[in-house]
């Protein structure tokens, strides 16, 4: 098995708000990778104490604990427990039910023997590369749906869109978001490759149209993780103005994370 994460910060004085990692249970048998980004607040607050890394690197820790432990589990289950534990250590001192409580993207992929699981909820990018080499991306389009003038305010977002029906969900504080996400069950022979992206990442297909998403998985494959940041940062250096980037983007850097794994 070949794995590789690579996960680099938008801005060099701005820590990191995504998450990833791969759990190899010491059995032998199987493994998962986990990838979240963390959603930057605005300025007008979040209601809550803590900052979204302390809020992802919690969130995180506690899939991979699960999904690796509880292989039985699946990862709905998996990612409504990790909610609802990671709600309980601040809910005491923080205002959970404020719209923008620390939050994030997620994208599961568990695999065993038999299967392979995965579980995509906003914006974040799972590719499941087939032995043949077609690769099928699982996205969760909810958020790439809306009219992009829907997007113009950060309070239109907060009160009509943001975890509501009609609009998009985010892991937050609320377990019962598990069940929006979207998941699905492959036979294992089925499966050659899987990869996890953030948008940061994915930036290079959907932003700048250098590929398709099997051009993507390509260069990483070839290249490495690490090739693919760094050509979006090129990209974005070169392109600072937004001219060139179609469907637009609010940061001209965003965090950026990569997790592969050959099965």
């Amino acid at each position: 098995m070949r794995t590789e994460l690579v996960s680099e910060p938008g801005l060099e004085d701005h820590p990191n708000e995504d998450f990833a990692s791969v759990g190899l249970p010491a059995s032998g048998q199987g493994g998962a990778l986990v990838l979240l980004d963390g959603v930057t607040p605005p300025r007008s607050g979040t209601g809550c104490l803590h900052s979204v890394p302390w809020f992802t690197a919690r969130l995180g820790g506690a899939l991979t604990e699960l999904t690796v432990s509880l292989p039985d589990v699946p990862l709905t289950e998996a990612l409504s427990r990790a909610i609802a534990r990671t709600s309980e250590a601040h809910a005491e001192t923080c205002d959970l039910s404020h719209p923008r409580t620390p939050q994030a993207t997620v994208a599961l992929a568990r695999w065993s023997p038999a299967s392979v699981e995965y579980l995509v909820l906003s914006d974040s990018a799972l590719l499941v590369e087939h032995p043949d080499g077609a690769v099928m991306a699982v996205l969760d389009g909810r958020l790439a749906r809306l009219p992009r003038s829907a997007l113009a305010t950060d309070a239109l977002v907060d009160t009509h869109l943001r975890n509501r029906e009609g609009g998009f969900f985010t892991a937050a504080a609320d377990p019962a978001v598990a069940a929006r996400a979207v998941t699905g069950v492959l036979p294992r022979a089925g499966v050659r490759t899987v990869a996890a992206l953030t948008d940061g990442a994915a930036r290079w297909v959907e932003k700048f149209g250098e590929g398709d998403w099997a051009d993507c998985l390509a260069l990483v494959r070839k290249e490495g993780a690490r090739a693919l940041v760094d050509r979006v940062r090129e990209l974005e250096r070169a392109d600072a103005a937004g001219a060139r980037a179609f469907l637009g983007r609010g940061k001209t850097h965003d965090d950026a994370t990569v997790v592969y794994a050959e099965l």
